[in-house]
């Protein structure tokens, strides 16, 4: 591969981009990582350097290469039942009281925002439908899994898992919930696909495409990536979005900084719409 250097100037042109465009905030001593995520995308394209590859990208007129540049950037690591006092809290405290608060509407709408490769959203799934068991039948229950990865929300949608990242689920929800695939991987059950929605979000656009408001928002490991100030911003967003005394879940290496007078706080991480 060509010994390529990022020059001062080059990691200005591209590091604005990526901000203005995702909200991803690369700083200089992230300055290796842009490296190491682009240098095989500059290299397999055929551009002599990463200028080149920035003025290919700011004028494709598809806006497909910008996309081709969140997926190369995107951070997609994740499990089933990552953080599981998580999921210990929905079920035993969140999915009871949405219950009592919207028996006359048997509706419950839940937005996975940075959902990944779906473990995330197919983990809510699970949880809801052993939660309501055959009564779910009477419930309108919505599942809302974005990324700005397409990549990403491609390997969500398929629901094909190798056997190690099913290891934290477990045996019995294994065996309900997933079939062995002839190649020795497993996939989702397409009841809990009906359950789900998934589609491509930036969360830093201004506004989002949305009708109606969600009973719990989940935005784990999503927003270290951004500044404060668009930390802040979507913050802000996430609140008009949230029904009164909904719930926002975030990751326990995150903080809701100076916006934490939207939500009033639970329990670490955990929070609840003032």
């Amino acid at each position: 591969m060509k010994n390529l250097q990022l020059t001062d100037e080059e990691f200005r042109l591209l590091s604005n981009l990526v901000y203005k465009s995702f909200g991803i905030n690369i700083t200089l001593e992230k300055r290796s990582l842009l490296i190491d995520r682009l240098l095989k995308t500059v290299y397999e394209g055929g551009f002599a350097s990463f200028k080149a590859y920035y003025d290919y990208v700011v004028k494709d007129p598809s806006g497909q290469a910008l996309l081709h540049l969140a997926d190369k950037l995107s951070t997609n690591y994740t499990y089933f039942f990552r953080e599981f006092e998580h999921f210990q809290f929905l079920q035993e405290v969140v999915l009871p009281r949405l219950v009592e608060k919207n028996r006359h509407s048997k509706r419950i709408r839940i937005w996975s925002a940075g959902c990944s490769s779906g473990e995330e959203p197919y983990t809510l799934a699970m949880l809801i439908k052993e939660f309501f068991g055959w009564e779910i039948n009477k419930w309108d229950i919505g599942i809302l899994a974005t990324d700005i990865s397409s990549s990403a929300l491609t390997k969500a949608i398929a629901g094909n898992y190798t056997g190690a990242q099913l290891q934290q689920v477990p045996p019995m929800y294994r065996i309900r919930y997933f079939k062995p695939d002839a190649a020795g991987n497993w996939l989702v059950s397409q009841e809990l696909k009906e359950l789900i929605l998934f589609r491509r979000l930036n969360l830093t656009n201004e506004s989002y495409p949305f009708k109606g408001l969600f009973d719990v928002i989940l935005c784990r490991n999503v927003m270290i990536y951004f500044d404060n100030a668009t930390r802040i911003a979507i913050i802000e967003r996430f609140h008009r979005y949230t029904e009164p005394e909904g719930y926002l879940f975030i990751s326990h290496s995150e903080s809701l900084g100076q916006s934490n007078n939207l939500y009033r706080f639970i329990q670490p991480a955990i929070y609840q719409k003032r």
